[in-house]
């Protein structure tokens, strides 16, 4: 079905989209409060010729879409950030860290229990509540509980009466005191879990009375008094609507460990590869050819083990050598060091960059290693001692963990690249220009922010500058004035 059709299609109901281009790579997530209108905006002409090039350019790369229904903006969102992380697409920008949803913490097990705002769940003993997409309607709904219950608001595992003379909870009447014996310890537990059963959604009560006072403002037309509780009523129930779990009911995306098991059966491993390490060459010119190597454990990005590799031994353009080379640099490391070798091997190209990389590992007798070359084009994968690729379902869950390894190698690799290129171009010209040396110029980039600044700049400006002197200036300003 055309794109044009599934938009006829969407729903007028809130929900995500996916974008793919035409190898069925997901390049864009977004969240809608209508679905229907949302998408259609994209192909509008008249947005088309407002848009900016990324815009564009993201529109004409659409050649296929899913969506997903939920129940609220809310849930939207949080699916949103929870699909881009899944597949970080080229075209987001948010979530496509490790930056998370806000919980609620609380550990039953403390001698006076805290509430506390995490990002991160652990595998400990605490309760967690959550997540929640917004941390204003969350924070409010934490110091109205807070209140309610007379819970302390400092940060000591055991209160003491030192905490008690810096705090004024106690005096507004908003913390019941454990830190000097005003509530026995059992009493404040008691209170600690009915503030749990409060965050569950258990709030009816206070929802109701709060909803009466709001109404009686309004009726003695007291407007700001009841924006305020209107304001607040609307933080209370989105914060505390019981948890339906709808995570759960959202389609079903590949977990590492099916997809890794996928992988295993594609490729006739007798185990899962747990740890695959995939390289890709950046050599768009002959200056500053780079690779990158990036790291996923157990199908999970290990950021920690990403390395990068300025290319040292190769003359031109030849993607062959240095694939040849950053393998061989590589492994000869892991081995000098006895690290952990790879149970899998993905190199960025066809036969041609896998048999450089088997050569490589050959020389260092690492002839166990499973290695596979995966070529952009058509997605084909090429294996050892095997002439025709093989080629797996653009929905296959193997080639889907594939293509996202692939694809942050590429990100990787071309990021190291641009770096360097900028580095270059904002640094070369000082580089060689006679009597600079490498403190000098650093003196010069501090003093004036950038080349481009100091060719703007008078002998005597440059002069000024600590290290520099009058002769030197004028062999700056005339070196500059010769390159432009």
């Amino acid at each position: 079905m055309l794109v044009q059709e599934k938009i006829r299609d969407l729903p007028h109901k809130p929900g995500v989209y996916l974008f793919k281009d035409r190898l069925n790579r997901v390049i864009y997530v977004g969240k809608a409060v209508d679905l229907h209108k949302r998408v259609s905006q994209y192909f509008h002409p008249s947005r088309k010729r407002r848009a900016d090039r990324k815009l564009n350019a993201l529109v004409e790369a659409i050649a296929d879409l899913e969506f997903y229904c939920v129940h609220s903006e809310a849930e939207a969102l949080l699916l949103e950030g929870r699909l881009i992380k899944e597949f970080r697409p080229r075209y987001n920008v948010s979530f496509r860290d490790d930056k998370r949803f806000l919980l609620v913490k609380v550990d039953l097990t403390e001698p006076f229990p805290r509430f506390q705002v995490t990002r991160l769940k652990k595998q400990d003993n605490a309760r967690y509540f959550g997540p929640f997409a917004s941390s204003g309607a969350l924070r409010t709904t934490l110091n109205i509980m807070k209140k309610k219950f007379g819970l302390r608001s400092c940060n000591a595992l055991i209160p003491t009466e030192k905490d008690y003379k810096h705090c004024l909870d106690h005096i507004i009447k908003n913390c019941s005191a454990p830190c000097i014996g005003k509530i026995s310890q059992a009493e404040y537990l008691e209170r600690v879990k009915m503030a749990c059963a409060f965050l569950e959604g258990k709030s009816k009560e206070m929802i109701e009375e709060i909803r009466a006072k709001m109404e009686q403002a309004a009726q003695a037309f007291d407007f700001e008094k009841a924006a305020e509780l209107r304001d607040l009523l609307e933080a209370l129930e989105e914060t505390t609507r019981p948890a339906r779990r709808f995570v759960k009911q959202l389609p079903q995306i590949s977990s590492p460990h099916e997809d890794l098991e996928a992988l295993k059966s594609a490729l006739s491993l007798s185990k899962p590869p747990l740890l695959i390490e995939c390289f890709d060459i950046s050599n768009i010119s002959s200056t500053h050819k780079v690779a990158s190597m990036v790291s996923f454990r157990e199908g999970k990005a290990e950021r920690s083990a990403y390395r990068r590799y300025r290319i040292k031994t190769v003359e031109g353009q030849d993607d062959f050598a240095c694939m040849e080379e950053v393998i061989r640099r590589r492994y000869k490391r892991v081995l000098d060091e006895a690290g952990n070798l790879p149970d899998l091997i993905v190199v960025d190209g066809g036969k041609g960059q896998l048999s450089s990389a088997l050569k490589a590992l050959q020389s260092l007798g690492l002839n166990n290693i499973c290695v596979i070359g995966l070529a952009k084009e058509n997605e084909e994968i090429y294996r050892k001692g095997l002439s025709e690729p093989l080629i797996l379902d653009k929905s296959d869950k193997a080639l889907r963990l594939l293509q996202r390894i692939r694809d942050e190698a590429h990100r990787v690799a071309n990021a190291y690249h641009q770096l360097l290129l900028k580095k270059r171009m904002r640094e070369s010209i000082l580089d060689d220009c006679p009597g600079v040396s490498e403190n000098r110029k650093k003196l010069l980039i501090r003093a004036f922010g950038s080349v481009e600044k100091i060719k703007k700049s008078s002998v005597e400006e440059i002069a000024a500058v600590k290290g520099i002197g009058k002769k030197l200036a004028e062999k700056i300003v005339s070196f500059l004035s010769s390159r432009n």
